[in-house]
């Protein structure tokens, strides 16, 4: 079995491209740039938005190190997914690609 190193391609635009490569890890992160989110609240905002997918692209972002996911000892529990370091460091990334929509929304 490969190790998670080992899955990495070597390729940096295609290790990207496997991190947030679909839309809704796109919009997720969108979304947590601003502030930390309830996985309700990202699924009422994410329009079309399965809870099964949106459980899986959480779980995923997670163990890649780009959100993290904190549980409060409350009753009933409440649990928000924020972005980590890492997925801070997407904010160019994603506000160049916020640039270059409202430009082409332009041209068209």
């Amino acid at each position: 079995m490969k190790t998670k190193a080992e899955l990495i391609p070597e390729c940096p635009v295609a290790t990207t491209v496997q991190l947030i490569g679909n839309k809704w890890k796109l919009l997720i992160i969108r979304n947590l740039l601003n502030r930390p989110w309830r996985f309700n609240e990202l699924q009422r905002d994410l329009d079309g938005i399965s809870q099964k997918v949106l459980t899986d692209s959480l779980r995923s972002m997670e163990a890649d190190g780009l959100i993290t996911r904190t549980v409060y000892p409350e009753v009933p529990p409440r649990v928000e997914y924020a972005l980590s370091e890492l997925g801070e460091s997407m904010r160019p990334i994603l506000d160049s690609m916020k640039a270059w929509g409202e430009e082409y929304k332009k041209r068209i």
